[in-house]
């Protein structure tokens, strides 16, 4: 058995990672990926966005083995995926975009044969132990075809654990799921990270990512544009805003260089700065200066929106 030679605090690398699809018909070769180099920390939440068409879909169904690499290495929990096969695939649960079950199986059923294709014996299986989880114990001798869209998608997050992998990838698993059932599935997938799940997530709610993810991978036309922890992502806006609540009702904005002040219609002042040129402690101090006395203050986080669309230029 061969593991390969990535530290062992990595759930997942690619180095050089390529994938060009032959020509077809009138299409010429398409190059889905232009050397990925990429490592996922163990225990993590990670975020891989990118734009439709990035390469985020060719990536996963590479880990999947739904898709053959062109070029370049990837391991999963340290078994390379050519050299190792059935150990890197024992290492990784994936959770489709599309909502592929068999319709004349009960979820019940269709855990125990996605256990038995795993190998997991009997006595080790956890079908009503993850339903259970997902709130899909009462559905468990129904047949699927009954089943709403949300609850499809946690059955899909259920087969994907079946074999209890270290590695769970989730790719789009909120479209189509109102906001009750996402936060059920987030608060399921928050405990699985606590007890040591690392987690790959791809998604175009953009605001998931940032509430979500410790560390985020923009992918885009095949490229990857950057790997950093969230909080360092978000640190590349240019332009930060402060929220100041005056303790007395302003007779005109203050006038200060560097610094674009407006009138909210809640009355609070909006003052936004280049973080870069003027730290937040000079603002203040010369928002004081101007003689304006504050009541409270509070911060406007930057948006990981506003990052994806300077880095990739398009919305997600």
């Amino acid at each position: 058995m061969h593991r390969s030679s990535a530290v062992s605090n990595v759930a997942l690398s690619a180095r050089n990672l390529q994938k060009t699809y032959k020509a077809s018909g009138n299409q010429p070769p398409k190059q889905a990926l232009k050397g990925i180099d990429l490592e996922v920390p163990r225990g993590s939440i990670f975020g891989l966005l990118g734009p439709n068409g990035a390469g985020k879909s060719t990536f996963i169904n590479i880990l999947a083995g739904l898709v053959n690499k062109t070029q370049g290495e990837v391991a999963i929990w340290g078994f390379d995926i050519d050299q190792n096969p059935r150990q890197a695939r024992a290492s990784i649960g994936i959770v489709p975009q599309e909502l592929s079950i068999d319709p004349f199986f009960t979820p019940g059923e269709i855990m125990d044969i996605q256990a038995g294709l795993y190998g997991v014996p009997r006595k080790q299986r956890r079908t009503m132990e993850i339903l259970e989880a997902l709130g899909l114990a009462d559905k468990a001798d129904a047949y699927s075809r009954t089943l709403s869209g949300g609850m499809r998608r946690r059955l899909l997050v259920a087969k994907a654990l079946v074999h209890n992998p270290p590695v769970l990838v989730l790719d789009e698993p909120t479209a189509g799921v109102d906001i009750e059932l996402r936060r059920q599935l987030w608060d399921y997938v928050i405990e699985l990270n606590k007890l040591g799940v690392t987690i790959m997530l791809t998604t175009h709610y953009l605001e998931e990512a940032q509430e979500l993810c410790d560390t985020i991978a923009i992918i885009d036309h095949g490229t990857l544009v950057t790997c950093e922890p969230t909080r360092d992502l978000l640190h590349r806006i240019d332009n930060k805003t402060l929220l100041i609540r005056p303790a007395t009702e302003l007779g005109a904005l203050p006038n200060l260089a560097g610094i674009h002040c407006e009138m909210r219609d809640d009355g609070m002042l909006a003052v936004q700065y280049n973080p870069g040129d003027t730290p937040a402690g000079q603002v203040l101090s010369e928002i004081m200066q101007s003689g304006i006395e504050i009541a409270d203050i509070e911060t406007e986080g930057a948006e990981l929106e506003t990052v994806f669309m300077k880095l990739t230029g398009s919305g997600a």
